[in-house]
């Protein structure tokens, strides 16, 4: 015989959860001890292991009452329908998950953007020893052979419109 707290013990489950089980019908009430005890026996030891294996299953409370409930029903549409839940549930979260690396690759772009400015860019030039006139050759080559790409290069700088302009000019004019 089984005391609840050696029962749940047994069963890898807390007292608490025995305990609620039995309140909501799923273990049958337990017969008291003369020391008003609750005591339980292996039937009600093996009844709550098949009910933790299916709640580790994911099954629902009652789900598991309707298959405690009636032992001669057929356990494997319950089954087969919570497996083809699990399986839409993971269709949903694979959707967010590629919505979320999505994201994170979106905000990785935008945070590297904000890293390298004009600023930055012109004291990286000066430190590797160009001048004024060599910078100003890189971006007269740079329009020259990808217009395109050295607008798109000197938003990424967050230039202002104006300014961007005004580099494209001077730089098409050599």
């Amino acid at each position: 015989m089984l005391t609840v707290s050696r029962l749940a013990r047994t069963c890898g489950l807390s007292r608490s959860t025995v305990l609620y089980y039995e309140s909501i019908g799923l273990l049958k009430p337990a017969r008291r001890s003369t020391g008003n005890y609750r005591v339980y026996g292996e039937k009600d030891a093996a009844r709550l292991q098949r009910i933790r294996l299916w709640r580790e299953s994911g099954l629902t409370l009652d789900d598991i009452r309707a298959l405690l409930d009636q032992p001669d029903s057929d356990a494997s549409a319950i089954l087969k329908r919570r497996l083809e839940a699990l399986s839409a549930e993971i269709e949903r979260l694979r959707g967010h998950q590629h919505a979320i690396a999505a994201l994170l690759g979106q905000s990785a772009a935008f945070r590297r953007s904000k890293v390298v400015t004009k600023n930055k860019l012109v004291s990286i030039m000066r430190a590797a020893g160009l001048t004024e006139t060599d910078m100003h050759r890189f971006h007269v080559e740079f329009e020259k052979s990808a217009p395109q790409e050295h607008q798109e290069f000197l938003e990424f700088l967050h230039i202002p419109a104006d300014e961007v302009k005004t580099i494209r000019e001077f730089s098409r004019k050599g």
